[in-house]
């Protein structure tokens, strides 16, 4: 049997480290660095949510926008649109040859910034 509540734990407990990790890495200018946490900060607070709202394990999926749908969260449209922007920061850390210029150190400040915004959302569904 599986204990959801562990697992609601687990996932908020990484996102939590990893968010702390992110701002560390923007502090420091790794910029990429930075944003691919601040993903798996998003990705496990959203695997978080799908667990408490499915009662079932989180899927093996990176895709925000979809876990967000999973988790049954009542996301803005702009909220949305910032997980699908997100998502590339993901793809671009695991697939060298997906590699993109990084956002100057303003526009991953202005990143991190929406993304903090939407981890409070999201905790505070809790």
């Amino acid at each position: 049997m599986i204990d959801i509540n562990k697992q609601i734990g687990h996932w908020r407990n990484g996102a939590d480290e990893d968010w702390g990790v992110a701002q560390e890495l923007i502090a420091h200018g790794k910029i990429r660095h930075a944003l691919f946490i601040a993903h798996l900060a998003l990705e496990k607070t959203l695997k978080a949510h799908v667990c408490r709202y499915t009662g079932e394990l989180a899927p093996r999926s990176h895709n925000l926008v979809r876990l967000s749908e999973v988790a049954g969260v009542n996301l803005s449209e702009e909220q949305i649109d910032l997980l699908a922007d997100v998502n590339e920061f993901n793809i671009e850390g695991r697939y060298p040859e997906m590699l993109v210029p990084p956002p100057t150190h303003a526009e991953a400040a202005a990143y991190m910034a929406r993304i903090a915004e939407v981890l409070q959302c999201l905790n505070t569904l809790f």
